[in-house]
């Protein structure tokens, strides 16, 4: 699995030293100072990306924010090369690594089906959040800028908010359906053995990574796998 290391190496990437300083603040410190009073219930590290929905494991967050910004680097020079665009690759990676930054707030952990689940008590969307800590932090207008637009908050109107939105999409949908394939598997084991499939499936992510995961169950491996993990927990 990958971590905040990896998210820090990504960092070193960026050449521009005003978007590279303001990626760090938030690396280092990731707090929301804007609403000093919030307290998250689970760390950056430790949060899905959208529970239900896609990543939605331990750690699928930092997942899905790598894959994005991997993603948009290839679409930027995709653009540069073929339809020769001059656009911001610093610009690219910064807003890829920030988008998501914020979702850690809104969730916490269900003991009930030993997975995560949307927070009932929160108010501030990750996406107006960025923006806002972002502005607070002094990064570049620029930024504030692309971070709006990745999420429609406003229309798309550079080619940054464009790329970083599409490898966004891109990557839920992969991470959507990456997940479908598995958890279709470990609900059928739910109904022969017991096993909760949210708790399972936490456990083998932790175990093998979601992709060894979905390429087991394309090879119609996964249920033999699962199942003894199943009966393990179980005792």
């Amino acid at each position: 699995m990958h971590s905040l290391e990896d998210l820090r190496r990504m960092v070193l990437q960026v050449k521009e030293r005003e978007l590279r300083k303001c990626l760090e603040s938030f690396i280092e410190n990731p707090r929301l100072s804007v609403a000093p009073s919030a307290e998250p219930k689970i760390s950056l590290e430790e949060s899905p990306a959208a529970p239900r929905k896609h990543h939605m494991y331990r750690g699928g967050l930092v997942h899905h924010t790598i894959a994005v910004t991997m993603t948009a680097i290839r679409i930027a020079e995709i653009l540069k090369r073929v339809y020769e665009l001059e656009l911001d690759v610093d610009l690219v990676i910064a807003a890829s690594i920030l988008h998501d930054l914020y979702k850690y707030y809104q969730y916490e952990y269900s003991e009930l089906d030993g997975c995560y689940k949307p927070r009932v008590d929160w108010y501030f969307s990750h996406d107006y959040a960025i923006v806002a800590e972002a502005s607070k932090r002094g990064c570049p207008e620029k930024l504030l800028r692309v971070l709006s637009e990745v999420h429609g908050t406003v229309p798309i109107s550079t080619v940054e908010g464009l790329v970083v939105h599409l490898a966004d999409s891109v990557d839920a949908k992969i991470g959507e359906y990456l997940q479908s394939r598995v958890l279709s598997v470990l609900k059928e084991l739910e109904a022969e053995y017991g096993c909760k499939h949210t708790r399972l499936f936490q456990e083998l992510v932790s175990r093998f990574g979601l992709g060894a995961l979905a390429d087991m169950a394309f090879k119609g491996a996964l249920k033999e796998v699962a199942r003894s993990v199943c009966m393990e927990l179980k005792g």
